[in-house]
């Protein structure tokens, strides 16, 4: 890969804290964010947990200043991108910087509020509550929020999103087109996905337990995570520490299925190996793995037969953080990128909650407890739907 590209700052908001320093004493003190629903209405309410942020609309509106008709997932993509940003400590308007987010929600949740009034009465319903509707528009609302404007994307590949902004972030700054991106992605818990994904019943009533023998399904959750990405040039003008270098990804389409991976994991696997072949690593020098690691039954399976493949008997230490935090769907690459910077900065790994029997398709036995070890390179897996998988490493 042309130049390296370093991880300044990072930024992020989950269900188990609103700050990098308090989703940290989460992991630490083994400190589950999935609970009951508690933020909007739902037939689920009290049925099926979720992974929520502590936060209404209303207390997040007013902690950022903004007005309270914001769709939640702009709120949380711009607490987590101004973390990451005054983490990195770089004035972004004297370079050439852009922003990429990811989201597959977009601005759903206020879109939901409006359409009970007007389909009783066309004449009613605030408007407000719909013009943000669209995914790009969280992206434009943080991009006026953090002062971008030479270059703004949005992402979604569904629950690899994330992981695709931070590549592409990557290659422009490898391409000399920027020399800072702010990448990640933001996404909200709403009636809509919540309602779809248990449609495909595929969400557990109880709290996740990711590659577990009795895993029985997945937890909405939703948050946001960003990254600040720099070019070499940026990190030795602005006399900055390197907190990661972005070391490799890759990008597959298995089209399996609408929304099940392949048994054999063929995308993830393919995923795995263009981004480690891209960091000029080998299988053995990769520490930790932050599995994607949703808790169906299908995903855990491929994906930890993919593992398996891929590793042989160089397996690293692993672990899905989503038992801590829930699927936050196109937000997940973002959260998850700054779960591995975590890693390597405070030279640790990361529970799998609720693991007590390894699966019968495959023998993968995740770390069960915080670890503070030498960790000098990780990779984070984030596969979606339509088998779009997406890999990254990040490297000291």
């Amino acid at each position: 890969m042309k130049g390296t590209v370093h991880v300044a700052g990072i930024g992020v908001i989950a269900a188990i804290g609103n700050t990098v320093e308090e989703c940290m004493r989460s992991f630490r003190q083994h400190i589950s964010g999935i609970g009951p629903i508690t933020l909007f209405d739902s037939i689920h309410r009290g049925v099926l947990p979720v992974g929520e942020v502590k936060l209404s609309n209303e207390a997040l509106a007013a902690r950022l200043d903004k007005p309270v008709y914001t769709s939640r997932t702009a709120l949380l993509g711009i607490q987590a991108a101004r973390e990451a940003v005054a983490n990195a400590g770089i004035d972004l308007k004297k370079w050439r910087t852009g922003l990429i987010s990811a989201t597959t929600v977009g601005g759903m949740d206020r879109t939901e509020s409006f359409f009970p009034e007007f389909l009783q009465d066309n004449s009613k319903g605030r408007l407000h509550d719909v013009v943000n509707h669209a995914c790009g528009r969280s992206t434009e609302l943080i991009a006026d929020d953090l002062g971008i404007y030479s270059f703004i994307s949005t992402i979604n590949t569904a629950c690899s999103s994330s992981v695709n902004a931070i590549a592409y972030g990557t290659r422009l700054i490898n391409h000399g087109m920027l020399d800072i991106v702010v990448a990640g992605g933001s996404d909200a818990l709403s009636k809509f996905t919540l309602n779809g994904f248990n449609s495909l019943m595929i969400l557990d009533k109880e709290p996740c337990r990711p590659f577990d023998a009795g895993r029985k399904g997945l937890n909405l959750g939703e948050g946001a995570g960003f990254v600040v990405i720099v070019s070499q040039r940026v990190l030795e003008q602005e006399k900055k520490k390197s907190l990661a270098v972005v070391a490799g990804y890759g990008n597959t389409n298995d089209a399996y299925h609408q929304t099940a991976s392949s048994p054999e994991g063929r995308g993830s696997y393919a995923a795995m190996q263009k981004a480690l072949a891209m960091s000029e690593l080998s299988i053995s020098d990769i520490d930790y793995i932050n599995l994607h690691g949703t808790g169906t039954l299908n995903n855990d399976a491929s994906e930890g037969t993919a593992v398996k493949r891929f590793f042989g008997d160089h397996l690293p230490k692993l672990s899905s953080t989503k038992a801590f935090t829930g699927h936050t769907l196109g937000a997940s690459g973002g959260i998850e990128a700054v779960f591995s910077v975590l890693a390597l900065t405070q030279q640790c790994v990361f529970p799998n909650l609720r693991f007590e029997t390894a699966m019968p398709e495959v023998d993968i036995v995740p770390q069960q407890q915080f670890e503070e070890t030498t960790i000098n390179h990780v990779m984070s897996n984030s596969f979606g739907f339509g088998g779009n998988c997406s890999s990254i490493v990040f490297s000291k």
